[in-house]
């Protein structure tokens, strides 16, 4: 980044010196609020000290006092950023996806004052995967998550009259957190309202007009000679259109989104609204309602998250073509419910029943943007079809107040499904049937299930692949997409994505990123390294083996999650350059392989089957260069012990406090 340039070089005394004007201005006292507390001699009687001072702090602030004893709500969010009443910036937020948040809070902060409620608004920002691809930063993405969550849930109890939660989030780890945090609310209601998406940027003759994933991919288009410095400049500066709202592709923010309202906690047609405009501001007053609704039924957040509303939001998942990060954050919102967390047979078994359905980005094949998404009926009308083929547990409770058959029964029915989709044809000449397909259709159009499991000497514990995302021309005619090729192997995300913008990988090779995992860096995520790869004309045909992440965006033969990681000892952790790897994805029957099936010996290559793989890595050492990230945060150190002994990569990556403490207690007795 180019250095810093002040315009004005401030002094030592500008500093320190101050208008002596202030000085005279001071004052010590003040007159106080108008009006007496409503308070009553049971009150002072029973109540502890700190809910009547709390009352005084309310009429501090402002509050009319004769409003005091109205039922109490809290609004959590992860705002950031500070706008001027006209949208200008004063600080910058981290992210568009939090920038606009503030406004839904307000919105239903109006909506509970206007029903003679007390809203409460707090706040826990995030940061933004996009911003710390292939910095430092991103080694606190994912601990983070839980760190936030926890703050969210220790907020929730700070207010302790509280009668319900309406949390506003929208993107990578502020909306799993806040879904952890209301998860863990038990007889207190709790209401999600996604923060929308952003819009595409306007097809404009003589400018770049790409989208928020795609953009991201200018420098190692413009070292490789694909793009000029004008043209990056250019879409760069356009890519986010609007101010506020989550990228226009399927990433974790917008699969989040769709896990909300497929959990039950979000409202109909909520996920995926645009940022800024009138329907996404109607979604947070209508929400406010269904909380004091909710409230007045005696619903808490333990009648709506059931194990049928955790599968519903697996079944979601798989027929949007979901982001992988939500193999984390669902098992993580289910343990904060004290439910089960879904296993790897639980998600292998949902995703060979239900198909793909959306056709947006990243998956293609057209790849329409989240708001189109949005307009052609989302969420709900995803449903419709899975419904219909008996996929979708239509019993569970929603908090709109009735149950998911009902809300399901009221959109096939509403004028708004038909507004959207009508709305769809008019702005982009879209039919909305060619966006969310029914599954024949979605069949006809090549569309194939979400995610595969592959396994393998490499892999025993397992990892993930998002198969429907690999280019189809590289699968072979019975859909099953084999790779043979030689290893290039990365311990950092900086020397990957160094080797891919000189052109020093090759066609064909496997690159092998390690030392990515929770032990090695936090579990990052390496959208650097895989935009790069479908970027570059060149490097089609490369596969990626990590033991770390991929965003939500990521699309090709990449597999991730790769366990056990490389400094837990994991066999990834012994390969070397040259040696011989086979991946093998069945994308009909969901089975996939990864295994070591070749090396190098006295520079001539040798192979075997998979059996004498894993005989040759069990007898190597792990590499010498094993290391984690030298800027790894002790932070995150201990976020990835804390994990290790709660369940690991594929029990959440959560904080399981019994199994911590069963752990410490084991090692004292011993």
């Amino acid at each position: 980044m180019p250095e810093p340039h002040f315009a004005v070089q401030s002094d030592l005394r500008s500093v320190l010196e101050s208008e002596v004007g202030l000085y005279a201005a001071t004052a010590t006292h003040a007159r106080g609020p108008e009006g007496v507390l409503p308070i009553t001699p049971e009150m002072l009687r029973t109540e502890p000290s700190g809910n009547l001072f709390g009352l005084s702090q309310n009429a501090g602030m402002g509050w009319e006092p004769q409003r005091l004893a109205d039922p109490e709500f809290l609004i959590l969010s992860t705002h950031g950023g500070l706008r001027a009443a006209d949208g200008t910036p004063i600080a910058l937020g981290l992210h568009t996806g939090h920038w606009e948040v503030g406004l839904l809070v307000a919105e239903a902060a109006r909506e509970l004052r206007n029903r003679h409620a007390v809203p409460f608004a707090a706040a826990c920002t995030d940061p933004c995967d996009g911003r710390t691809q292939g910095t430092t930063g991103m080694l606190d993405s994912l601990p983070y998550r839980n760190d936030a969550a926890m703050v969210l849930r220790r907020l929730m109890r700070s207010l302790p009259t509280r009668r319900g939660v309406l949390g506003i989030a929208t993107c990578d780890k502020g909306l799993p957190a806040m879904l952890m945090a209301l998860a863990s609310g038990g007889l207190l209601p709790g209401v999600l309202v996604p923060g929308g998406v952003t819009l595409l940027p306007e097809p404009i003759p003589g400018h770049a007009a790409e989208d928020a994933g795609k953009v991201q991919t200018i420098g190692a288009r413009y070292a490789q000679g694909e793009i000029t410095l004008d043209y990056a400049a250019d879409a760069g500066c356009r890519a986010c259109a609007s101010p506020g709202g989550g990228c226009q592709f399927l990433g974790t923010a917008a699969t989040s989104q769709v896990v909300a309202e497929a959990l039950g906690l979000a409202l109909p047609h909520t996920a995926l609204a645009p940022s800024g405009q009138p329907v996404w501001l109607d979604a947070a007053a209508r929400s406010a309602r269904a909380l004091l609704r909710l409230s007045g039924m005696g619903w808490g957040t333990r009648d709506i998250l059931t194990p049928a509303a955790v599968r519903n939001a697996m079944v979601l998942h798989a027929a949007f073509g979901g982001s992988t990060n939500l193999l984390l954050h669902i098992p993580a919102i289910a343990h904060a419910a004290g439910l089960p967390r879904p296993s790897v047979a639980d998600w292998t078994e949902v995703n060979r029943e239900v198909p793909r359905l959306v056709d947006a980005l990243p998956n293609g094949p057209r790849g329409f943007a989240t708001v189109q998404v949005f307009l052609a009926g989302a969420v709900p009308e995803v449903m419709l079809h899975l419904r219909d083929a008996g996929l979708l547990d239509t019993s569970v409770r929603t908090v709109s107040g009735a149950t998911l058959g009902e809300n399901l029964d009221w959109w096939q029915a509403s004028e708004r499904r038909s507004a959207m989709r009508q709305r769809l044809l008019d702005l982009d000449g879209f039919d909305a049937d060619d966006v969310i397909f029914t599954p024949d259709r979605a069949r006809a159009r090549g569309l194939t299930s979400t995610v595969c499991f592959p396994v393998g000497n490499l892999a025993p514990e397992g990892s993930v692949i998002k198969s429907t995302s690999i280019d189809p021309t590289l699968v072979d005619a019975d859909n099953v997409y084999r790779h043979t090729g030689p290893a290039r192997v990365f311990l950092t995300e900086a020397t990957a994505i160094d080797a891919i913008k000189r052109g020093a990988v090759q066609s064909g090779d496997v690159l092998v990123l390690i030392c990515g995992g929770p032990l090695g860096a936090g579990m990052q995520e390496i959208y650097q390294v895989t935009s790069a790869l479908k970027a570059l004309p060149f490097c089609r045909d490369i596969a990626v083996l990590t033991d770390a992440r991929f965003s939500g965006v990521s699309t090709g033969a990449c597999i991730g999650h790769i366990s056990p990681e490389a400094l837990a000892g994991g066999p990834i952790g012994r390969v070397r350059d040259g040696d011989v790897i086979g991946i093998t994805i069945d994308r009909k029957a969901l089975h996939g392989e990864v295994h070591l099936l070749g090396e190098l010996r006295d520079g001539d290559v040798v192979r075997f089957d998979a059996e004498e793989g894993e005989r040759v890595l069990a007898a190597r050492q792990p590499r010498e260069d094993l290391a984690p990230h030298p800027d790894l945060p002790d932070d995150t150190r201990l976020w990835a012990a804390l994990v290790q002994a709660s369940g690991g990569v594929w029990g959440g990556c959560v904080y399981d406090a019994d199994a911590i403490f069963t752990r410490l207690a084991s090692e004292r007795s011993t």
